[in-house]
């Protein structure tokens, strides 16, 4: 199953975002977590420390290698150097699994303990000095992209991406790729707006949208978010005693987390698992298909040099009936 954790800055989507990767994994569920955002503070959330998060291998930088390995033997795709980040699998394509080892694992995740379970951990990198005014961060953010246009995963397996912030995510087609979007929203204007903009823009595409309440201080809040986002709105999250020592770099175990507080994470979890009888893999293959055509005829052919439209094989759908090469 694949969530994504979006909102604005400052809204708290990183911090729910890892205490939702610690329930998984407290659960014994198998996890890969992805920080997908400029600002890099999944792994810090996840009990890094600035050396180590800082020395997590940037998917950004192993872009080549993601490639190669994806490309396998599919014949319609030339080169490693014609795949853009939209590009599909097709026959001969390597499928990432949840559970299995493989070189993109291998160069782009690291396990990070969590209370005797772990999650493999994957980051986009930083964007650096070295980029401003010669790249676009979207650049980084397509190895994920890509990654999970080649993703296979089953219920119980979960891969949980905290996305770039505000409405960023829709300067690609990745915001398709996931069977639930939770919208981190504080109970303010500007808190709900990124809702409304996500909610326009996704609109067409089938994406389940659920909105997260958080910084709640009273029952006033509640009715704010209620009146703003309605039925979209799944749970409210308030003060953390548990969440203020973890940002203070001395989290007690995940067991002491408020009770009001695992019961919401036990409510998204839920509402995952409850979204999987609603998986349509030949819609998801066909908006994989129709952000590549799009990616092509704007810019791909000519940056690649070739018709990239022929990278699409039309008989080909993704799902859990394949096998690991196809």
């Amino acid at each position: 199953m694949k969530i994504a954790f979006v909102g604005k800055g400052g809204s708290g989507k990183t911090t729910l975002s890892s205490l939702f990767i610690r329930h998984l994994v407290a659960d014994g569920a198998p996890v890969i977590a992805v920080d997908a955002d400029i600002n890099q503070h999944l792994g810090p959330a996840l009990g890094l420390d600035e050396a180590e998060a800082a020395g997590l291998p940037a998917m950004g930088d192993r872009l080549p290698l993601i490639k190669e390995y994806l490309r396998g033997t599919n014949p319609r795709v030339g080169s490693a150097e014609t795949m853009i980040k939209t590009t599909p699998p097709g026959g001969g394509s390597r499928l990432l699994r949840v559970c299995e080892d493989n070189p993109v694992y291998d160069a782009c995740a690291r396990p990070v303990e969590l209370d005797g379970g772990a999650v493999r951990l994957m980051v986009t990198g930083p964007f650096t000095d070295a980029d401003l005014g010669v790249s676009c961060y979207h650049s980084k953010t397509g190895a994920v992209e890509l990654c999970l246009n080649h993703l296979v995963d089953g219920p119980d397996e979960y891969v949980v991406v905290d996305m770039t912030a505000g409405s960023d995510s829709f300067a690609s087609g990745m915001f398709t790729r996931f069977d639930v979007t939770f919208l981190v929203a504080e109970p303010t204007r500007k808190g709900v707006s990124v809702y409304r903009q996500y909610k326009e823009y996704a609109r067409d595409f089938g994406v389940e949208l659920k909105v997260v309440g958080n910084k709640v201080q009273g029952q006033d809040d509640v009715e704010f978010l209620h009146a703003e986002v309605g039925d979209d709105l799944l749970v409210t999250v308030g003060h953390s005693d548990w969440v203020r020592a973890m940002e203070k770099g001395r989290p007690p175990r995940f067991s002491f987390l408020e009770d009001t507080n695992r019961t919401a994470l036990r409510l998204l979890r839920t509402t995952v698992d409850s979204a999987y009888a609603r998986r349509d893999w030949e819609r998801y293959t066909r908006q994989m298909v129709h952000f590549h055509l799009k990616n092509a005829e704007s810019w791909g052919n000519e940056r690649t040099g070739v018709d990239l439209a022929a990278q699409v094989d039309p008989g080909f759908v993704l799902g859990e009936s394949l096998t690991a090469s196809v």
